[in-house]
């Protein structure tokens, strides 16, 4: 079997690139377009759905359809894995789902900012309910595929941290296209008014993702580069024997731990400036962009220091460093700007969690597929698809969980209306998710601590001697 080239590691990376842009404008704007709040409805922008805490006095319409539509993701990410670790496709087991996957997301993404009925409206609800199923089931498609690839293109352990130190940059930077509506959209505005405004810059951010996620699949021919027979188990039994393995279960549940402290970071960010800074919401874009770029500055240098201190005590440290980032967040309530201004805690809190999160953006895709490695060799079993699902799994139980942690947690110490969208944060909340963030990045640094990575290495370079 060929190895790939460092070219065809960069090409594949493109992929990541435009999925990874299209999650960006669902992160970033979903809920911002279908709950507006009064400023943006002064601008134009229109009520689709309707609005406030209206299910139970804690939840909105938006929330319960994105909450039921993240169950039937959490159903489909298995299914999709084991279709794809068992697919006989002359042309491989990955590459033809994300061949079938590319467009239809692309073309989803779109129709789920175009609501039919410019009022609100349960048609709208419809609408939203039924196109957010069907990102969820696209991405999916592409994604777990995608990320299976990693193990599989990666022959060395050089190979598999450059193509995660690839893919972490195209990421950031898909992650970063998803922002630009922030410039663009303002720009259209006049002309085409508010909701067009966005689609708009969607639509042309779906075409350039769709371009990226069909790259790979053309350019490169899997059956070249892999060579593994599909796997014999249903889903059941592969989800099942997936999470027997000890080592995948340590590292899983440190990840859960990870995914919910930095979604509370990356979502509470606006409101660390907004509310505890006191700066203009603009700063956000600043801040992360800065700490995105200091971070990247790092990737060259987390190999070498893998190879010197191994992945698993760097990714303790990433926890670590990212656990006093958000130390310094929650105690900007406590301390106040009066004495240091609030853009100093924004710059000391990027330059603290670039290193961190260049560690923790690169090292534990390559320790799930060390870990699906050194189980096939164990089982005879070539179940990389379901690993990675698995870890995608835990993803979203990480998201999902760190939602429903920071909105219950930031509105303490506010007075909140309900009927209304323009939900604040207060300072004392605030505080509360700095330091419950620094709880869990503690807490998955001690996890990970079980996990035998010596174990597992010996197994994959005891196959590579013979």
């Amino acid at each position: 079997m060929k190895r790939l080239t460092k070219k065809q590691m960069r090409i594949f990376a493109v992929g990541q690139l435009g999925w990874s842009t299209l999650s960006g404008i669902i992160s970033a704007w979903f809920v911002t377009f279908y709950l507006p709040t009064q400023v943006d409805i002064d601008n134009g922008a229109i009520q689709y759905i309707v609005p406030g805490l209206v299910i139970g006095g804690f939840l909105t319409v938006l929330g319960l359809i994105t909450a039921l539509s993240r169950i039937f993701d959490a159903v489909t990410d298995p299914w999709i894995a084991s279709l794809s670790d068992r697919s006989k496709n002359p042309r491989g087991r990955r590459i033809p789902f994300m061949q079938y996957a590319a467009i239809p997301l692309s073309v989803v993404t779109v129709l789920l900012f175009c609501a039919p009925i410019n009022a609100i409206s349960s048609w709208n609800i419809v609408w939203i309910s039924v196109f957010i199923v069907l990102f969820y089931l696209f991405m999916t498609m592409y994604c777990t595929p995608y990320n299976a690839l990693i193990s599989e293109f990666g022959k060395t352990q050089d190979d598999r941290m450059y193509i995660s130190t690839a893919i972490s940059l195209t990421f950031f930077g898909g992650t970063m296209l998803a922002y630009t509506p922030f410039v663009f959209a303002g720009m259209l505005r006049g002309s085409v008014g508010f909701a067009w405004s966005y689609r708009i810059c969607f639509i042309v951010l779906a075409i350039i993702s769709c371009i990226c996620m069909l790259i790979p699949t053309f350019a490169l021919k899997e059956k070249e580069f892999v060579d593994t027979k599909p796997s014999e188990v249903n889903m059941l039994k592969s989800l099942s024997a997936t999470f027997k393995n000890k080592s995948f279960r340590t590292f899983a549940g440190s990840d859960i731990m990870y995914w919910v402290g930095l979604t509370l970071f990356q979502t509470g960010l606006p409101f660390f400036v907004k509310v505890s800074m006191k700066l203009d919401e603009s700063f956000t874009m600043y801040f992360l962009g800065g700490m995105t770029v200091l971070s990247a500055c790092f990737y060259p240098f987390v190999s070498k220091l893998v190879k010197k201190f191994g992945k698993k005590k760097l990714v303790i440290c990433g926890f670590l460093g990212l656990a006093l980032a958000y130390v310094i967040a929650g105690l900007i309530g406590v301390i106040g700007t009066t004495v240091i201004p609030g853009v100093v805690y924004g710059v000391v809190i990027c330059l603290i969690a670039a290193f961190p999160m260049a560690l923790l953006g690169i090292i534990p895709q390559s320790i799930v597929a060390d870990v699906a490695e050194a189980d096939g060799i164990e089982t005879g079993e070539n179940r990389e698809g379901m690993f990675f699902a698995a870890r995608t799994f835990a993803m979203k139980f990480g998201q999902s969980l760190a939602m429903l942690v920071f909105t219950s947690l930031a509105i303490i110490g506010t007075t909140q209306n309900t009927n209304s969208n323009d939900i604040t944060a207060s300072v004392t909340g605030m505080i509360l998710v700095g330091f419950v963030a620094v709880a869990f990045c503690v807490l998955g640094a001690i996890i990970l601590s079980f996990y035998n990575e010596k174990k597992i290495m010996q197994t994959i370079e005891k196959k590579n001697k013979k």
